[in-house]
């Protein structure tokens, strides 16, 4: 059985690529647009965006266990905030959006300042 190994010099643009394609999605997604991409980019950006932000909290761990649960909890966010809509009575697609593109710099943010008040460096 052979396993995949992807090359060190890829995996950056493989990252930046899917970055492109996620807030391609989030801007087809706020525009209104009627891309058929609309779906899939839009998607990929409610993934990406907080599992990103998830996997930066999660240092600790090793490659594969924090990227599945930063897809987990990217889950749960996007989950959470659909719940959230719901019962105030105002779902929409774009707000659904929105509040998944404040809610995921916003958890940089805080994994930026603990990691600035507990004097940890990015760089272990």
């Amino acid at each position: 059985m052979r396993t995949l190994r992807i090359n060190r010099e890829l995996s950056p643009l493989l990252a930046g690529a899917a970055a492109a394609v996620s807030t391609a999605g989030a801007l087809l997604a706020l525009t209104g647009s009627n891309s058929t991409l609309r779906g899939p980019c839009t998607l990929l950006f409610l993934l990406l965006a907080p599992a990103a932000a998830l996997a930066a909290a999660l240092r600790g761990l090793d490659p594969f266990a924090r990227a599945l649960c930063a897809l987990a909890g990217a889950v749960v966010v996007d989950m959470l905030v659909a719940q959230v809509m719901l019962a105030v009575h105002h779902w929409s697609v774009r707000g659904g959006v929105a509040a998944v593109a404040v809610l995921s710099p916003a958890l940089l943010l805080l994994v930026h300042l603990r990691d600035r008040i507990t004097g940890k460096s990015t760089q272990e």
